[in-house]
């Protein structure tokens, strides 16, 4: 129910154009993460999914995730990663946009 959810209000904000294509990958991303579908693997699989969203349904560039890191591997960037992520758990949004801007 929830990815059936997640995936209607992704639609209509591309269709709509609610809001800017990586905002929309952003919040499709933290919701994925959020909705916990396998045992293992959920930020991977959510870090692909939000790229094929943008390139596919936004024409947009996909997001430098790990920025030269490995984030499988405790890093700088993995811990900029996580923190993000935690902000938006609270609602804050700008921290895992800001993150997923950077190149």
């Amino acid at each position: 129910m929830q990815l059936h959810s997640l995936l209607g209000d992704t639609r209509y904000r591309i269709e709509h154009k609610t809001l800017e294509p990586l905002e929309i990958a952003v919040r499709f991303h933290h919701r994925l993460v959020h909705i916990h579908l396998f045992p293992n693997g959920n930020g991977r699989h959510a870090r692909i999914a939000a790229d094929e969203l943008l390139r596919r349904a936004c024409g947009a560039d996909p997001i430098d995730w790990s920025g030269g890191y490995e984030l499988q591997s405790m890093n700088v960037r993995r811990q900029q990663y996580i923190a993000a992520l935690q902000a938006a758990d609270a609602g804050n949004f700008g921290p895992l946009r800001d993150f997923a801007a950077r190149k």
